[in-house]
């Protein structure tokens, strides 16, 4: 071989060892397969909620643990609430393990923040990213409506820094949440951005189109690596079922119904032990995803123990009443927002809280008029005298002389109270209705130190007379 030819190999070998480094560079060719390796597979499915960051995170800390070489989030949503994907987001920039997102077939919405927040972004055949314009979901079954530009401001510089961060075209993540960004030759001013996998492949969006797993794998040289698919625990399943908005909803309006019942009826602790667990369930969960902290915790205390005090302590519904429900709103309306959060939606949230406190007052006041009547409720209700005669600590017998007695409401019985019999201020308590002041009543039976009172319908009583 002559000097000349041997230059024309070695630059030929050269040429040929530099443009395979540029195509690997570009993701054009598939890196050397790593064997040994684990992967750790974490599925990104249907509605972004905020269970869904804290089951992210432990994964991301596991795949740290395990020395995994990559976490990769399959991808297929139409999106869901912002604050989750933001703290998803966060978790995703700050991780240590090389991240991937395999986007199969859809990241809509919150899903494009996700995506735009690994390092590496994996596209299917046909998929799209982007519509991620943030809007507010009404009462159900009414359409989504737009949020105040403050929340579309907050969240278009998101999805710029987030791309930034990762060396993306900004332009682009900005043009999928705001329609009024206009990029030439892409979109138009009053469209939002969704790209397909070809779009983004050519505007370098993302960096390899791959139909399956084991496509991702071998792009990443990861071919031969163990796949370890990521599954929530019970823990996490049951975090995601209470911070759902339903859910959430419900427990505030099952908690209240319970304390609610437990103050109508003296004695009985299964409503007021129902309604502790569901308030406890609903700052539990919400505690886990990082909405509700000391603050929300001591709010919803400070509410309740005002408003016992209002029910036991002061009568009439004053100053401690109304500090406590404001107390109970508060706490209980921001532990429903999170990251990010307008004073829309936090208005959205305490609206929220306010249908549910409505919901259960409602149900307490057909409960207690209904239980009375009905033979579950007959049950609770202590039917048998214990005389002192027989051993047992009665009522004073002075009390036993308002048996059968006639008289005036002097105040409102809820269900406790102050009533007139022959000129005389009495205490007595209801079955559990409301009774108001000034309302005809007659005394049912005496059981312990309470007089058991009830209201004297008028039509009875014109029947009597």
């Amino acid at each position: 071989m002559t000097a000349g030819s041997f230059r024309t190999v070695l630059g030929a070998s050269w040429l040929t060892t530099l443009a395979v480094l540029t195509l690997l560079m570009l993701g054009a060719v598939p890196a050397a397969p790593s064997a040994g390796s684990v992967v750790y597979v974490i599925p990104v499915e249907g509605v972004i909620d905020l269970g869904l960051a804290p089951f992210v995170e432990r994964v991301l800390d596991e795949a740290v643990v395990a020395g995994a070489s990559a976490v990769i989030l399959e991808i297929d949503t139409f999106g869901g609430r912002v604050d989750a994907a933001v703290l998803i987001r966060d978790t995703l920039l700050r991780a240590k393990v090389k991240t991937v997102a395999f986007i199969n077939k859809r990241a809509i919405s919150a899903g494009a923040l996700i995506s735009l927040a690994a390092e590496t972004i994996v596209m299917a055949d046909g998929g799209t990213i982007g519509a991620a314009t943030p809007v507010q979901i009404g009462l159900p079954g009414a359409p989504a409506q737009p949020v105040e530009e403050k929340t579309v401001s907050y969240m278009r510089k998101e999805f710029r820094a987030t791309a930034e961060s990762r060396k993306r075209p900004p332009e682009l993540a900005e043009a999928m949440v705001d329609a009024d960004v206009e990029i030439p030759g892409v979109i138009a001013k009053g469209k939002l951005l969704t790209l397909t996998t070809e779009e983004a492949l050519q505007h370098k969006l993302v960096d390899f189109r791959a139909d399956n797993m084991e496509r991702v794998l071998e792009f990443l040289g990861l071919a031969e690596a163990e796949i370890r698919h990521a599954s929530e625990t019970w823990a996490e399943s049951l975090v995601r079922i209470l911070t759902h908005p339903i859910v959430s909803s419900v427990l505030i309006a099952v908690g209240v119904l319970g304390i609610i019942v437990e103050i109508q009826t003296p004695g009985f602790g299964v409503p007021g032990a129902f309604g502790l667990v569901s308030l406890a369930l609903f700052l539990w969960g919400h505690w886990l995803v990082r909405l509700a902290g000391w603050e929300e915790v001591l709010l919803i205390g400070i509410g309740l123990t005002l408003l016992a005090v209002e029910v036991f302590v002061i009568p009439g519904f004053g100053i401690f009443g109304a500090l406590g429900l404001a107390a109970l709103l508060v706490g209980l309306g921001l532990s429903l927002v999170g990251t990010g959060a307008t004073w829309a939606v936090v208005l959205s949230a305490l609206g929220q809280v306010i249908v549910a406190l409505l919901l259960a007052v409602v149900l307490a006041l057909a409960f207690l008029r209904v239980l009375p009547r009905l033979p579950f409720g007959r049950r609770l209700i202590l039917e048998t005298e214990l005389p002192a005669q027989a051993g047992y600590a009665s009522a004073p017998e002075a009390d036993h002389r308002w048996l059968g007695k006639r008289g005036i409401a002097a105040s409102t019985l809820r269900p406790a109270g102050i009533a007139h019999f022959d000129h005389e201020r009495v205490d007595v308590v209801t079955e559990g209705e409301f009774i108001e002041a000034g309302d005809p009543i007659e005394v049912l039976r005496v059981e312990g130190n309470r007089i058991v009172v009830r209201r004297i319908e008028q039509d009875r009583e014109r029947g009597e007379s």
